[in-house]
C-alpha cells in the first residue's frame, strides 16, 4: 500500500483543515501517514462517520491491569463492524510528577514504550494533570503498564476514586509560592495511593495545589478540594523600588494600572510612596504582579482550602468556597494535621453523598452547617458570600 492511500477518504474532515486556524485533524493525519498505524486510521474513519451522521459512537467498558481498578478509561466503537480498526481506543492515566519536573531521559522512555504498545499519541496534561497516553488496545495495556511501571511510573486515577492530582512549580522557580507545594502532592498523593487505584467513592474526588492565589493550577474550577497558599500578614514593600517604578512607568500608569485596578481600592500612592491598606487587602495578587520588584508576599505564610470546584454534570459548574481561611503549613506535624482534615472530610462525604454526588455538591444538599460540624471545623464570616434575603429566623433562647 503506498503513503498516498494508507488513509481513507475523509471530505468532511478536509473541510476543518482549510479555517484560518490550526487544525487537529491536519496533525491526526500527518502522524497517521507518518507512523503507519492502523488504529489512528481507524479513529480518523470513525471521526469521519460521526461528523457525516452527527452521532458519537464510543462506549465504555471494563478494561484493567492486574491489581488496578482505576487508571485505564475504556473506550470500545459501537461501530466495530464498520470500521474494525476502530475497534478499541482506550486511554492509560499515567500519575505526572509534582510541579511536572521531568528530564528528557524518562520521557524518552516513555515515549518509546508508547509507540511500541499504543498509538503514539499523548496529552500534557489532561483536566485532570494525568499523562495521558490515548489510544491502546486491550491486550497490549498490561504489558504497556508492566513497562512503564519498571521505570517508576504509577497509574493515575479513574472512575469513583482519587483522581490524579497535580501542584503547581511552587518553591522551585517562584517566589510567590507561600508553602511546599511539591512535597504536599508527593505526600497526599501518597497517602490517598490505594483510594487512587481502587475506586471506593460516591464519585470522584480531584485535588490540587497551587502555592499562591494566582492559581496558576485553576484549582478552584477544577479540584473538589483546592490548597491555595496565602499569607495572614502585610504585603512587604521596598519603598525604593516602588520609587524606581515610578521613575520609569510614571505615578500615573501606576495608578491606573496598579491602584485603580485594585479590587477593593486598598491601594494608595503619596508622593514616591506606596501605601496599602492590609485589612481590605483580598489576596488579588495583581499588585505583586505588576510590581514583582516592590512588593513581596507577607512571612505568616500557610494554605487556605477551598472546597467544591467542578465541572458541569448535576448542578453545573461549581466553583470552590472557603471553608478554611488559614492553615499553617511549616512543619511536617502542620502537614500531618492537614492531612487529617482531609480523612475527615472525604469520610463524611463517603457515607453522605448520594451516587455520582461531588463533595460541592453534597455541602449544597445537606447545607454548609451540617458539614462544618462533621469535619470539626468553625464558621467564619470568609464564608458569607451574601447577606441573608429572608431577616426572619427562629432564635433558640
Amino acid at each position: 500500500m503506498s503513503d498516498k492511500k494508507f488513509l481513507n477518504p475523509t471530505p468532511i474532515l478536509d473541510q476543518l483543515e482549510k479555517g484560518p486556524w490550526p487544525s487537529f485533524v491536519k496533525g491526526f493525519k500527518e502522524y497517521a501517514e507518518k507512523s503507519k498505524k492502523p488504529i489512528l486510521r481507524g479513529l480518523i474513519d470513525q471521526l469521519e462517520y460521526s461528523y457525516k451522521t452527527k452521532t458519537g459512537y464510543w462506549k465504555g467498558g471494563t478494561v484493567g491491569v492486574v491489581g488496578y481498578g482505576s487508571g485505564v478509561i475504556s473506550r470500545f466503537s459501537m461501530v466495530a463492524d464498520k470500521i474494525p480498526e476502530a475497534r478499541e481506543f482506550h486511554t492509560v492515566r499515567v500519575q505526572p510528577t509534582p510541579g511536572f519536573h521531568y528530564n528528557t531521559k524518562e520521557l524518552r522512555k516513555l515515549c518509546d514504550a508508547w509507540e511500541e504498545h499504543g498509538s503514539g499519541i499523548m496529552t500534557m496534561h489532561g483536566q485532570t494533570g494525568n499523562l495521558q497516553f490515548v489510544g491502546i488496545t486491550e491486550k497490549e495495556v498490561q504489558p504497556f503498564f508492566d513497562k512503564v511501571n519498571e521505570q517508576g511510573w504509577d497509574l493515575g486515577g479513574a472512575g469513583a476514586a482519587t483522581r490524579t492530582g497535580n501542584s503547581c512549580v511552587g518553591p522551585a522557580r517562584c517566589e510567590m509560592a507561600c508553602y511546599d507545594t511539591l512535597e504536599t502532592m508527593f505526600q497526599v498523593m501518597g497517602h490517598y495511593v490505594d483510594q487512587i487505584h481502587r475506586p471506593e467513592y460516591p464519585y470522584k474526588m480531584k485535588f490540587k495545589f497551587s502555592g499562591c492565589p494566582n492559581d496558576c493550577n485553576n484549582s478552584i474550577q477544577r479540584s473538589d478540594i483546592a490548597t491555595i497558599g496565602i499569607w495572614k500578614d502585610k504585603i512587604a514593600i521596598d519603598q525604593a523600588e516602588v520609587k524606581n517604578y515610578i521613575q520609569k512607568l510614571s505615578k500615573d500608569y501606576l495608578v491606573n494600572h496598579v491602584a485603580m485596578k485594585c479590587p477593593t481600592k486598598a491601594i494608595e500612592f503619596k508622593g514616591d510612596s506606596m501605601i496599602i491598606d492590609d485589612s481590605n487587602c483580598v489576596r488579588c495578587m495583581h499588585c505583586l504582579n505588576v510590581m514583582t520588584k516592590a512588593l513581596s508576599i507577607g512571612k505568616q505564610r500557610g494554605v487556605t482550602l477551598l472546597m467544591g470546584g467542578k465541572g458541569h454534570l448535576k448542578v453545573g459548574n461549581m466553583l470552590g468556597s472557603m471553608v478554611v481561611p488559614f492553615f499553617k503549613m511549616e512543619t511536617q506535624e502542620d502537614l500531618d494535621n492537614y492531612i487529617k482534615l482531609l480523612d475527615r472530610i472525604i469520610n463524611w462525604w463517603a457515607d453522605s453523598a448520594l451516587d455520582h454526588e461531588r463533595i460541592g455538591e453534597t455541602i449544597e444538599r445537606v447545607g454548609m452547617q451540617e458539614f462544618l460540624e462533621a469535619a470539626g471545623l468553625q464558621p467564619s464570616l470568609d464564608m458569607v458570600s451574601h447577606p441573608r434575603d429572608n431577616p426572619f429566623f427562629k432564635a433558640e433562647y
